[in-house]
């Protein structure tokens, strides 16, 4: 899977990038936003949920660290 990390900017991740509902205290991918909300899809994949934008923000250090491993560890039991 590819994306890109968000960055640790005050501005909320763009598409693509990966994000944290404050809200939810969920991690996903940045996936558009439409009527006004963002719609983030899971990392590992699955139904995408609806966001308000003011709760979608970059995650901190450690929780990028965390979706990278978890991606990381997806990817080698998908090769075996």
């Amino acid at each position: 899977m590819l994306f890109s990390m968000a960055s640790n900017q005050q501005t909320r991740p763009g598409i693509g990038e990966l994000a944290k509902d404050s809200a939810r205290d969920r991690l996903g991918i940045v996936m558009g936003e439409v009527g006004g909300r963002v719609q983030i899809r899971p990392i590992g994949g699955g139904t995408e949920w609806d966001a308000v934008p003011r709760n979608v923000v970059a995650p901190s250090p450690r929780e990028e660290l965390h979706a990278r491993l978890a991606i990381r560890n997806g990817n080698s039991r998908d090769a075996l």
